[in-house]
C-alpha cells in the first residue's frame, strides 16, 4: 500500500501536468485566434488605403511638369495637391529630420503616416548609398530631382531611375541602392508599417547614436500614425 506522502507527490504531479496542458491549450487557441485576425486583415488591407498609385503618380508628374528642376517648388506642389484631396490626413508644416537607414543618410520630410501607409519625402543634396531593407510593405520611388540607382545580385548593370519614373521595392525584396547628389523622392510605402520602425532604428542605436534625431523621428512618426487612427484611418 502507497505511503500517504507518495501519494500526495504523485497527486502534486499530476495537477502541475494538467495545468501545463492547460496553458498550452490556451496558448494554441490564442495562437491560432491571432493567424487567423492577421490573415483576415492582410486578405482587406486594401481597404484601409487612403493613397492610389495613379493619383500620386498623377500628383508627381504635374509637379514636375509645372515647376521643373526646382524641387523645393515641386515639393510643395505635390504637398499642396495632396491637402487639397486629403485634407488632414496630409501634414503641411515642412519639419524635415534626418534619416539613418541601411548605412544610407538622407533626411525626410513626413507627409502621412499610419499602420498601412506612409507618404514622405525622403533626398539628401549630397548623395547617399546603402542597403534598401527587407520590408513588410511594398515600397514606391517617386523621382523627383537627381537619379537613383539600383543593384541585385547576378546583374552586371545597375537599375537606373531618372528625375519622372518610379522605382517599385516589392514587399520581401531587397536591393542595393544609391542616391547621388541633389537626388529628392516622394517615397510611399503600402502594406505593414510598423514593422518597418526597427530598421529605421536600427542604426541610431548600433552606430550613429544619435538620440535627438531619434526622438523627433519617434513624435513626429507617432503624432501622425496615432492622429490617423483616431480619424479612423488605419
Amino acid at each position: 500500500m502507497p505511503s500517504k506522502s507518495k501519494r500526495s507527490g504523485s497527486e502534486k504531479s499530476s495537477s502541475h501536468g494538467s495545468h501545463i496542458r492547460g496553458l498550452l491549450a490556451v496558448l494554441g487557441l490564442l495562437t491560432a485566434l491571432l493567424a487567423s485576425m492577421l490573415y483576415l486583415a492582410e486578405q482587406n488591407l486594401h481597404n484601409f488605403y487612403i493613397f492610389s498609385l495613379e493619383e500620386l503618380k498623377d500628383v508627381s508628374g504635374r509637379a514636375l511638369a509645372a515647376h521643373g528642376n526646382d524641387t523645393r517648388a515641386v515639393v510643395k506642389s505635390i504637398v499642396d495637391d495632396l491637402h487639397a484631396t486629403h485634407g488632414v490626413h496630409i501634414n503641411v508644416d515642412e519639419d524635415w529630420v534626418f534619416n539613418n537607414a541601411g548605412g544610407a543618410m538622407g533626411a525626410m520630410y513626413i507627409l502621412h503616416a499610419s499602420i498601412t501607409e506612409y507618404l514622405i519625402i525622403f533626398g539628401t543634396a549630397i548623395g547617399t548609398e546603402g542597403h534598401t531593407g527587407r520590408h513588410t510593405a511594398d515600397d514606391y520611388f517617386h523621382i523627383l530631382s537627381g537619379e537613383q540607382w539600383a543593384y541585385v545580385p547576378g546583374e552586371y548593370e545597375p537599375e537606373v531611375y531618372p528625375a519622372g519614373s518610379m522605382h517599385h521595392l516589392r514587399r520581401g525584396e531587397v536591393k542595393q541602392y544609391k542616391m547621388p547628389e541633389r537626388c529628392f523622392a516622394l517615397e510611399y510605402a503600402r502594406g505593414w508599417i510598423p514593422p518597418m520602425l526597427f530598421f529605421g532604428y536600427a542604426d541610431t542605436l548600433s552606430s550613429t547614436l544619435d538620440f535627438p534625431t531619434l526622438w523627433k523621428t519617434t513624435h513626429l512618426t507617432a503624432k501622425q500614425m496615432v492622429g490617423n487612427l483616431l480619424r479612423g484611418k488605419f
